[in-house]
């Protein structure tokens, strides 16, 4: 069973950086879409970033040009660059990777245990 373990969460000042990472237990073969989602209160979980197995990125309106999202596949790692954040980046970010199974099985999605990010002065 595929575990992912996130780190790089805490408290920031307006127009600081974090970095988020994500390892998985193991390495995760075949097709797959992998990201962040964050989820403040209040407000409906937002899908901040996504990459695909084979290196595509997408990010929400609200992060593009601030966040990245990169991989280290030597380390099962991936990382979510936050550069200039704002108050309202503020939330609970969770990493996951949704798993393409064999033969039309359909998907399987793995989910960190999320970390919190505070940006406040």
């Amino acid at each position: 069973q595929v575990q992912l373990v996130e780190s790089g969460g805490g408290l920031v000042q307006p127009g600081g950086s974090l970095r988020l990472s994500c390892t998985s237990s193991e390495t995760i073969f075949g097709d797959y879409v992998m990201g962040w989602y964050r989820q403040a209160p209040g407000k409906e979980r937002e899908l901040v970033a996504t990459m695909l197995n084979f290196g595509a990125t997408n990010y929400a309106a609200s992060v593009k040009g601030r966040f990245t999202i990169s991989r280290d596949n030597a380390k099962n790692t991936a990382h979510l660059q936050m550069n200039s954040l704002k108050p309202e980046d503020t939330a609970v970010y969770v990493c996951y990777y949704n798993v393409s199974l064999p033969y039309g099985l359909g998907s399987r999605a793995y989910w960190g245990q999320g970390t919190q990010v505070t940006v406040a002065s």
